[in-house]
């Protein structure tokens, strides 16, 4: 009993520093251009805005789209068809420089800074197969993830998306506000599953499916996610998907033990950096 109020207590304390730090941080954060305030604003309201790499600008997409293919062709063959359950296969491509380059562009870290509140941490980049899969399970399950208060996560897809290919689908903002019923229903469902997703047929009696809102789109499009705060899943799919994976937190963040993936050796990495040497960039 006295562990478990003294954890409440560090909680709350914790939260208060954090959001003193927020509004300390709000007089320098950078400014942004209108067309960037209307993602800042979407984020804010939904947790999730869609673009395209042509609609962003940055001169360092084409280079990023070369490098993506190339180390899609050198990802080895799985041999995963016998599998009832096919895990992503991942690699981590933080320490190449095409990759980097383009997730610290400028104009997208005033972006994130303006979201969070914070200075930021960029922690890296994943390149990621989701293979053909019957039934929900990891991933495919809606969840929120953990590494922070705030996260932003960048997708980008490689291939073409559409709904044999598994769109990422996310439930909006709005719809779950915090001490909504609907906010209560779902996460006391994510709460009994010990935060491991829950499926459709949880979802469907809080938010009905005609306001699931599902990202189809061309090779090229941009998913910027608050995946902490906006419930999230990748759907079911009979075909395989390509994506790049970005995270971005305050810097340090809530969980720093959830964001050493994109830098370590949890998954095959395409560079041969030392983890000292991959990634931190912060503002």
């Amino acid at each position: 009993m006295f562990n478990a109020i003294k954890h409440k207590i560090s909680t709350l304390s914790s939260d208060f520093e954090y959001y003193v730090a927020r509004w300390k941080h709000s007089r320098n954060l950078p400014a942004l251009e209108g067309s960037d305030r209307t993602i800042l604003n979407a984020l804010k309201k939904d947790g999730v805005y869609v673009t395209t790499l042509a609609d962003l600008g940055f001169n360092s997409s084409s280079e990023l789209l070369k490098a993506s293919y190339h180390q899609l062709s050198q990802m080895e063959n799985p041999n995963n068809d016998h599998l009832e359950q096919k895990l992503p296969q991942i690699c981590t491509v933080t320490g190449l420089p095409e990759f980097y380059a383009w997730g610290i562009e400028k104009r997208l870290l005033n972006i994130i800074e303006n979201y969070i509140g914070l200075p930021i941490a960029f922690h890296g980049v994943h390149l990621r197969i989701d293979f053909n899969n019957k039934h929900q399970f990891g991933t495919l399950l809606w969840h929120s993830d953990a590494e922070d208060r705030r996260i932003i996560k960048i997708i980008i897809y490689l291939n073409d998306v559409e709904e044999k290919t598994g769109p990422f689908e996310y439930i909006p903002r709005s719809l779950t506000s915090l001490f909504s019923w609907n906010y209560f229903q779902l996460y006391y469902k994510l709460w009994k599953s010990r935060y491991m997703g829950i499926d459709d047929e949880q979802v469907k009696p809080v938010i009905p499916k005609s306001a699931w809102k599902s990202c189809s789109g061309p090779a090229g499009t941009v998913i910027l996610v608050d995946t902490k705060n906006a419930l999230h899943h990748g759907t079911v799919r009979t075909e395989d998907r390509s994506t790049l994976f970005l995270c971005y937190t305050a810097n340090p963040p809530e969980r720093p033990d959830l964001c050493t993936q994109y830098w370590d050796d949890t998954y095959p990495r395409a560079d041969f950096r030392s983890a000292s040497d991959s990634v931190k960039v912060s503002t």
